[in-house]
């Protein structure tokens, strides 16, 4: 056992010592708790020599370690954990270690705090240091299905914008057009937070399902509504009572079949596929109200048609 090796160890050691002292984790394992298991069994079971073996220990431990188990053909007993925590080139070893379940939001600060302090212990230009597991992969999951959230609303209201532009060339419509469909969006994002159903690929088809949705409803009214404004000589407020008169039913009536086309997956068995049809549904229902209530309202306060004087 070279002093290289030991003092890698005793790197590892003051890591896992560290690791330890959080109360969101367990005891780590690693091939050091086997050297300190065979130091305390060299020293007749001496729990004061639980610890970590020096470079005199090393010289007698090394070869007590390779005493074999009786009727075992497969090597001694610290050769098989040398096996289960080291790769064959002897390069490369790992600390294994269980946590609480902490949550998507505490879980980055530990893992940056364990981090910064493996960074301390290993210098970079000599060692790698990498963490792995279900927990990081949960992590990179869920940043990957947000950022992805994240990105395709983004595109969505983008390519909606630029079609809203084109067809009334308005920015003061545009503005009307898209609160009343970011609004249904931020009230299902509140009510997943609330009763704690967690983002993933089956509830983030909401978001792009719900919008494409809603913006039809949208534009249906305000092309309605663009039609009937010079019958009523350019005056807004006629107008959008007109366009609620001859919009209104059909537009509750479509979101009425949508809602309870999708309110058939809330009786599925997966939890995924339940959440999907209720949340759309609600989401639908919210954006029937919005582009019935807030749109109008928006059209009244906010647009302000050019009147041709004959």
């Amino acid at each position: 056992m070279g002093l290289k090796a030991l003092d890698v160890f005793k790197r590892i050691d003051s890591l896992s010592l560290y690791i330890a002292a959080k109360p969101e984790m367990a005891r780590p394992l690693s091939l050091v708790e086997a050297l300190k298991f065979a130091k305390q069994g060299f020293y007749d079971g001496d729990s004061a020599n639980y610890a970590v073996p020096n470079s005199f220990d090393g010289a007698f431990i090394a070869d007590y370690l390779k005493v074999r188990k009786q009727g075992s053909d497969d090597g001694n007993a610290f050769q098989q954990i040398m096996n289960s925590f080291m790769d064959s080139t002897r390069q490369m070893t790992r600390v294994s270690v269980n946590m609480a379940d902490v949550g998507s939001k505490a879980l980055p600060p530990i893992l940056e705090d364990i981090k910064k302090r493996a960074d301390e212990l290993f210098d970079s230009t000599k060692y790698r240091v990498e963490f792995t597991g279900t927990s990081i992969t949960f992590l990179e999951g869920s940043r990957f299905i947000i950022s992805g959230l994240k990105e395709s609303i983004m595109w969505a209201f983008l390519l909606i914008a630029l079609c809203m532009l084109y067809l009334f060339r308005s920015v003061r419509i545009l503005i009307c057009s898209l609160v009343p469909n970011i609004v249904p969006l931020m009230l299902t994002a509140g009510i997943m937070g609330w009763v704690g159903v967690p983002l993933k690929p089956s509830t983030v088809l909401i978001f792009g399902i719900a919008l494409g949705i809603a913006i039809d409803v949208t534009i249906r009214f305000l092309v309605n509504y663009r039609q009937e404004l010079p019958s009523n000589h350019m005056e807004v407020k006629p107008t959008v009572m007109q366009t609620i008169h001859q919009t209104g039913i059909s537009i509750i009536y479509t979101s009425l079949v949508l809602i309870a086309g999708f309110s058939i997956f809330m009786i599925s068995g997966f939890g995924g596929t339940k959440a999907l049809g209720w949340l759309t549904s609600l989401t639908l229902l919210s954006a029937t109200v919005t582009n019935l209530v807030l749109l109008p309202v928006l059209l009244t306060l906010l647009h302000k048609p050019i009147k041709k004087v004959i």
